[in-house]
């Protein structure tokens, strides 16, 4: 039995069921005969949960923002919901792929000490980017190597090889409620709508749709003609697989979602995630106010070109072959 801390459970974003798919297929991949036992990292665990999660041999984490620089004594004021001083009894978790939750100072003592004993020293960590790789070390953490997020990992060059050069009639587009900048995202909308025939429009977060609505009463002949789709993943798969179709938009793993199912795509870069990606591994990011790159990248001819680091995450899944 192997414990995952599963980020996507009770998550009110499905980027992170996205995470979790990709998590999932790669454990499965390297523990074929083994079961899996998902534990929420989004609320605070009873103690008797919380021992039968310890009592596994291995323990993942599944990526995202799980990672801060600071720590609370108290479980469920922590992006992890693990307690301060639950990190001296738990059997030390193998990091996968997660990452920094955003640009911040210097971690401070009680988040090294959680650190330097929740997470194992046995095995190397897997993070998703450079700066989070250099945050852990701030913390002490020396066992660590950036493999890129685990959404990332099938993104071979052979794969990317069959994503078009050119731009589809449709896009479909996300935005990010709890990053609103009203001028960048009517201005975003209004150069797809330049640019495209179709738009269709996806909600990955809790109160997308309700930031949808806003612009929507706010700019109704811009919106005129946008085709929302069903809030769930199953319809986003769904319209990725049955169209031609690219993808523009602020919600990362989204456009990560695209690039899986071999589309074109351009990430609007809002935070901390995409901007690191971009700088690590190439993922084809353009940030918010730059209109007039968006607008190049849109028509002209180009193929993505994201260079991973194959070695790092080939070695840090040899840890766990026999």
């Amino acid at each position: 039995m192997i414990t995952v801390y599963d980020t996507a459970c009770g998550s009110l974003n499905m980027g992170d069921e996205i995470i979790m798919d990709a998590v999932m297929m790669h454990l499965e991949s390297l523990f074929s005969h083994e079961q899996f036992c998902r534990y929420p990292t989004h609320y605070a665990l009873a103690a008797k949960t919380l021992k039968k999660a310890w009592q596994n041999p291995l323990a993942f984490v599944g990526g995202t923002n799980l990672l801060r620089n600071y720590w609370r004594f108290r479980a469920r004021k922590n992006q992890w919901s693990i307690g301060f001083f639950d990190g001296f009894k738990m059997q030390p978790a193998i990091l996968m792929g997660a990452g920094w939750n955003s640009y911040a100072e210097k971690p401070e003592w009680k988040a090294k000490v959680f650190y330097n004993n929740a997470l194992s020293k046995q095995y190397l960590h897997s993070v998703r980017d450079q700066y989070t790789l250099e945050k852990l070390k701030a913390c002490g953490i020396e066992n660590v190597i950036n493999t890129g997020c685990p959404t990332l990992w099938q993104l071979t060059p052979e794969h990317l090889k069959q994503i078009p050069s050119q731009k589809a009639q449709s896009v479909v587009f996300t935005l990010t409620d709890y990053s609103r900048d009203i001028e960048a995202d009517v201005q975003l909308i209004q150069c797809l709508k330049e640019h495209y025939l179709s738009l269709y429009f996806w909600a990955q977060g809790s109160e997308d749709n309700q930031y949808f609505d806003q612009l929507a009463e706010q700019h109704p002949e811009l919106f005129n003609g946008i085709v929302r789709i069903a809030t769930n993943l199953n319809a986003y798969n769904t319209l990725l697989k049955d169209h031609e179709i690219d993808f523009i938009g602020t919600r990362l793993h989204a456009g990560i979602r695209a690039l899986q199912l071999k589309k074109r795509v351009i990430i609007i870069g809002i935070d901390n995630r995409a901007i690191e990606m971009h700088r690590d591994f190439n993922l084809p990011v353009v940030e918010r106010h730059d209109l007039t790159l968006l607008k190049q990248r849109i028509n002209m001819q180009w193929q993505p070109e994201i260079h991973l680091p194959f070695d790092a995450i080939a070695h840090w899944k040899s840890q766990f072959v026999n």
